[in-house]
């Protein structure tokens, strides 16, 4: 008897699925939208409902794409976290691993410098709305999870990367610096630029590093 051929998707296939991508594009749009009404109107002035119009969606279906409104701008931060994870691996292996943190932070604070306006309504944001701040740090912190396992392996660790100690230590003090710069570039009206206050910050622990 012939043997039935059966074809099946690829284990492991990481290939988005159309509905994948074409949420993707949706909330990219839906974001767009927002950050406008945001620099505009302001955080706190700005509601789901005018949001979802502009969009042409409904309330209901807002919420389909984006838990709150919180995590329009949160969400960045989650995507931050990641570009900066992908440039630390790709340093070089000769570099010493605070020198690789503060290269691969280039992702966070160029964008300062090729786009300050849109730059200093993002920080406007976070610095405006408390209950945003808190989970601003919510997400930052989550940025060790993915950078500490790559300072890890540059130290030599032989243990839990999670787990090392003087790699989570690295990773906490170089966000730690770059909260610093933040809030130094906000006080002085953004005048120096944020990549020169993060290598000052980060200068004042390289000996030690």
């Amino acid at each position: 008897m012939a043997e039935t051929s059966r074809t099946s998707p690829t284990r492991g296939s990481t290939q988005p699925s159309l509905r994948e991508r074409t949420r993707a594009a949706m909330r990219a749009e839906v974001s767009e939208i927002a950050f406008r009404l945001f620099a505009e109107q302001g955080f706190e002035n700005t509601t789901v409902e005018q949001i979802a119009a502009e969009a042409g969606l409904s309330r209901t279906t807002f919420f389909r794409y984006f838990g709150t409104k919180e995590e329009l701008v949160l969400g960045r931060m989650a995507e931050f976290g990641h570009e900066v994870a992908a440039v630390l691996a790709t340093r070089p292996e000769s570099e010493r691993p605070w020198e690789a943190l503060r290269r691969a932070f280039d992702v966070v604070t160029q964008p300062q410098a090729d786009a300050p306006e849109l730059s200093q309504n993002l920080m406007q944001l976070f610095s405006d709305a408390c209950a945003l701040m808190t989970r601003q740090w919510d997400k930052e912190q989550g940025w060790q999870s993915t950078l500490v396992p790559e300072i890890s392996r540059r130290l030599g660790g032989d243990t839990d990367p999670l787990n090392d100690l003087r790699a989570r230590v690295l990773v906490a003090s170089a966000i730690s610096c770059l909260d610093a710069s933040y809030d130094a570039w906000t006080a002085g009206d953004r005048k120096a630029p944020l990549s020169v206050l993060l290598d000052q910050a980060m200068s004042t622990l390289s000996e030690e590093n």
